[in-house]
Parts: structure tokens; C-alpha cells; sequence
């Protein structure tokens, strides 16, 4: 199991940087650049959306996902689900930021 933590630091106006939070990698398989991509989309959505609005968050983030790298990403946001998938290699990153869980991967094509 892959472990590992990010700070994550947004910039605030004028090239400001202030301090968002820890994210916390649990499993992955993606590049370094797209995690940190993931956990930036997280941290922007939650910027946006309420704590409790996880369906909001996730839409956020697919539609972040989906304009950078193609369509066919699903993202699921919560503090207490069950998952079982197949995903694309290089596509999945399951991390923790604040109290939520973001699992995020792109479909196995057939």
C-alpha cells in the first residue's frame, strides 16, 4: 500500500501563498503530476462547494479531469463509502483531505 503526504498551498491574490491543508495518498497508481492535480481540483472545490455537498465536490472534479485529460473520469467524494472498480492504469488516486475521502480513476475501456 502507497502512503505518503502532500501539503497542499493555493495562491491567494498577488502571488500569496497560504495554506490549504494536508493531503494524505492512500493508494495510487498515477503520476506525480496528476495527483497533485487531483488533490488540487479537491482543494478548489472545496473552496467552492459546503463540506457536506460530496456530490457537488466530485462533479467539480470530474469536469476539472475531464477537460485536462479526456472524458471517461469518475470521482467519488465521501467520509464512509465501499468501492469496487476497473480502471484504466495510471488512472486511480484514492486520497484524504479535510474529513473527506476523494477516490478518483478513469474507466477501463472494453
Amino acid at each position: 500500500m502507497v502512503s505518503y503526504s502532500y501539503i497542499i498551498l493555493r495562491r491567494k491574490g498577488r502571488g500569496e501563498k497560504m495554506l490549504e491543508g494536508k493531503a494524505q495518498i492512500k493508494e495510487t497508481d498515477m503520476p506525480r503530476k496528476m495527483q497533485i492535480q487531483a488533490m488540487t481540483s479537491a482543494s478548489e472545490a472545496l473552496d467552492i462547494y459546503d463540506v457536506t455537498d460530496c456530490t457537488s465536490i466530485a462533479a467539480h472534479i470530474k469536469k476539472e479531469f475531464d477537460k485536462m485529460y479526456g472524458g471517461g473520469w469518475q470521482c467519488v467524494v465521501g467520509s464512509n463509502f465501499g468501492c469496487f472498480f476497473t480502471h484504466s492504469k495510471g488512472t486511480f488516486a484514492y486520497f484524504a483531505l479535510e474529513t473527506l475521502n476523494f477516490l478518483i480513476f478513469k474507466g477501463a475501456s472494453s
